[in-house]
C-alpha cells in the first residue's frame, strides 16, 4: 500500500475493531483490494456541501472512509497530490441487512446516520450525491429503473450520481465477477439468488433516459472483475 494513503486507510478501518474481528478484516480487505473507495477521493468527486446517501452502504465502509478524510486532512495527514475531501458534506447510508447496519452503528456511533431500510420502497430525502456500489444487481429490471428514477427525483439540479455495477458485455471478467458475487451469496447462505446485469452500454442508455449526463470508466484496477464507474450528473433544466 502506497505510505501515503496508509494513515487513512488505518484510521477509516480502526472504528471496526469494536465491531468484531470479522467486522474489521472485511473492512481492512475491502479498503486493502477494492480501488473504488480510494478513487472517489483521489480524484475529488464529491461535492463539498450538501448531503451524500449510499444506498446498500454495508456495514458503512465508504462512511468511515469519507469520515475517516475529514479528520486526516484537519490533522495535516493528507496525500499532497489529492484534492482536500468533501469536509462539510453531511453522510447518511441506507442498508437492508439488520446484521450489516448493527456492525456500521457499532463502528461510525452517532457521527453518521445508517438506517436499515428497503431501498425500493424508501423515498430517498434530497441530497447532493448518491453512491449506489454493486447495489442494482439485485434488484429485478423494472426495479432498477424505479430506483433510477427515484434517484433523479431526489438529486438537486447538478447533482451527482455516482453507481458501480459489472458489464455483462466484458466477456470473461464478466463471468469471472458473476461467479465470484454468486459464491459470496452462497457464503451468505443467500442460495439461488437471482442475479440482474446489465451491459455498460444499457447502464449508459438507462441513466441518460433518467435525465442523468453520463461517463462511465473501468473500476476493476488490481482485480479480475468487469466492474464500471459510471458518474451521472442530473442535468439542470
Amino acid at each position: 500500500m502506497d505510505p501515503q494513503i496508509r494513515p487513512l486507510f488505518e484510521a477509516a478501518t480502526r472504528p471496526y475493531i469494536g465491531a468484531g474481528r470479522y467486522a474489521w478484516h472485511f473492512a481492512r480487505g475491502k479498503l486493502r483490494h477494492d480501488p473504488v473507495f480510494f478513487s472517489l477521493l483521489r480524484r475529488g468527486l464529491l461535492p463539498d456541501r450538501g448531503c451524500l446517501l449510499d444506498l446498500g452502504c454495508g456495514q458503512g465502509m465508504l462512511l468511515s472512509l469519507i469520515r475517516a478524510a475529514k479528520e486526516q486532512y484537519r490533522a495535516g495527514l493528507w496525500p499532497g497530490d489529492w484534492p482536500p475531501p468533501p469536509l462539510n458534506l453531511g453522510l447518511r447510508g441506507i442498508e437492508l441487512s439488520a446484521g450489516r447496519v448493527q456492525v456500521a452503528r457499532r463502528a461510525l456511533g452517532d457521527s453518521v446516520q445508517v438506517e436499515q431500510r428497503d431501498l425500493r420502497v424508501f423515498d430517498f430525502p434530497p441530497c447532493s450525491v448518491i453512491v449506489m456500489l454493486d447495489v442494482l444487481h439485485y434488484l429485478g429490471e423494472a426495479e432498477q429503473g424505479r430506483v433510477i428514477e427515484k434517484t433523479a427525483g431526489a438529486l438537486e439540479p447538478g447533482g451527482l450520481l455516482l453507481m458501480r455495477e459489472a458489464d455483462a458485455d466484458a466477456g470473461f471478467a464478466f463471468r469471472v465477477t458473476e461467479w465470484s458475487e454468486r459464491i459470496a451469496g452462497v457464503l451468505r447462505g443467500e442460495f439461488g439468488q437471482r442475479l440482474h446485469y446489465r451491459s455498460a452500454v444499457d447502464w449508459i442508455a438507462e441513466l441518460a433516459g433518467r435525465g442523468f449526463a453520463v461517463s462511465a470508466e473501468p473500476m476493476s484496477e488490481g482485480t479480475p472483475f468487469a466492474n464500471v464507474l459510471f458518474v451521472a450528473r442530473k442535468v439542470s433544466h
